[in-house]
């Protein structure tokens, strides 16, 4: 039998036993579905929260004003350290594993108005690298640079969310904002964002100034000292270097300010880079227990599609005797059975992978919460599901074959169905 006539023969054969073939392929297509959409929700979720936690800042580092627990130099512990404007450029020319040094300096519920209408928004002060660590994008306009900040120029970059309040739908580009009755100039807005952590409010409910303006307008009332920090960002060269940026930091602000290093109440930290690696160790433990499901329906619907094919090969053994008895070898009646377990499995696959792939699309199109990237089908889950289905059913549909192609003519052709 030539390749060409043995490939009709298959589909006819397909075709006569279409409930059977109907149940072989939704098997192999449904597990594929399955396990393609799992992965594709929790890839979606990770994206999502990656995404998420990006918009507060990437690689960042926020030392706050602490109180020391331990004592150092003679020191009593329980003193109250405060971060200073010097501060920032001394520990940067020491921190080399640091890129950015910045002091930041905040002015909460300021009364801030526009000709149209009043605020009472939080005034942050810092350097231009601000919008770059903080992931501060700008949707019209600029942001300030640092002639701006050199010169204490008096202007204002809005938050999205106060740039509605102030503004309306107007436009706030070179309109003139008055903070504490003192006029500044908007250059530009921020490019709205849904931010999933804050240390002293939202970003787009801010409004963001030079800190040489910052300084110069709004000092510190006492007890503070008036060049006293309310934060210093610090960002690495790199996520290799994080380690090395953070020790030296601390190394440097304890000498500054007269404490242990080694006392992390006098200089609380945030870490997103920490943060960041726990929140992908709770990801990754997610995707193994996604995994092991995906695979426990995997090796199901395995099991229904070889008791199919198992049930084939069985109600075919009059067949194969019949064929064995006109002279079909059992290498013939095995390449068969191949090839027919290879259309379904080839079949099945295909349509599988485009229902799940289809289905995927269509739900990306509707609205999708923040910490959500919507079904993101990885093509590594599609080839293994493929592959193991495909296998259970190739070798599902051989073993029985093989033993019934191996049994004498005369007793296949005795052979009852059910008996």
């Amino acid at each position: 039998m030539v390749f060409h006539d043995l490939i009709l023969d298959t589909l006819r054969t397909l075709w006569s036993h279409k409930l059977r073939t109907f149940l072989t392929l939704f098997g192999i297509a449904w597990g594929i579905i399955s396990i393609t959409l799992m992965v594709a929700a929790g890839e979606g979720l990770r994206v999502g929260m990656k995404r998420q936690q990006e918009t507060f800042a990437k690689d960042l580092m926020i030392f706050f004003n602490g109180r020391t627990s331990m004592q150092a130099g003679g020191l009593r512990a329980g003193r109250e350290v405060s971060w200073q404007d010097s501060d920032a450029p001394e520990v940067a020319a020491e921190a080399t594993a640091c890129r950015y040094v910045l002091p930041e300096l905040s002015r909460g519920s300021s009364s801030v108005r526009s000709l149209y209408n009043n605020a009472s928004p939080e005034v942050t002060g810092s350097l231009p690298p601000f919008a770059e660590i903080r992931s501060i994008r700008v949707s019209e306009g600029r942001f300030y640079d640092w002639g701006d900040n050199a010169q204490a120029r008096r202007v204002a970059f809005l938050g999205s969310n106060i740039k509605k309040q102030l503004f309306a739908t107007r436009g706030a580009v070179g309109e003139t904002i008055w903070i504490s009755n003192l006029p500044y100039t908007v250059i530009g807005v921020m490019e709205s964002k849904d931010q999933n952590s804050c240390y002293d409010g939202w970003d787009v409910d801010k409004v963001f100034i030079p800190f040489g303006a910052m300084r110069r307008d709004f000092p510190n009332k006492p007890p503070l000292l008036p060049t006293s920090l309310d934060h210093l960002l610090v960002a690495p060269k790199s996520l290799a270097e994080h380690e090395n940026c953070k020790r030296q930091v601390q190394r440097a602000l304890g000498r500054i300010h007269h404490f242990d290093p080694r006392d992390k109440e006098a200089a609380p930290l945030w870490d997103t880079v920490e943060e960041a690696k726990g929140f992908q160790k709770i990801m990754d433990s997610m995707k193994l227990f996604l995994g092991a499901v995906g695979i426990v329906t995997l090796l199901l619907g395995g099991i229904g599609v070889m008791n199919v094919m198992l049930v084939a090969v069985r109600e075919r053994t009059r067949e194969i005797g019949v064929r064995k008895a006109v002279g079909a070898s059992a290498r013939s009646i095995l390449t068969q059975f191949f090839i027919e377990a290879v259309m379904i499995v080839l079949l099945s696959g295909g349509l599988g992978m485009g229902i799940a792939y289809g289905f995927c699309a269509l739900v990306d199109l509707l609205p999708m919460p923040a910490f959500f990237a919507g079904l993101l089908p990885t093509w590594k889950s599609a080839v293994l599901s493929f592959t193991l289905l495909g296998t259970i059913a190739i070798l599902s549909a051989l073993y029985p074959a093989r033993r019934a192609a191996l049994v004498d003519p005369i007793e296949a052709l005795r052979y009852e169905p059910g008996g």
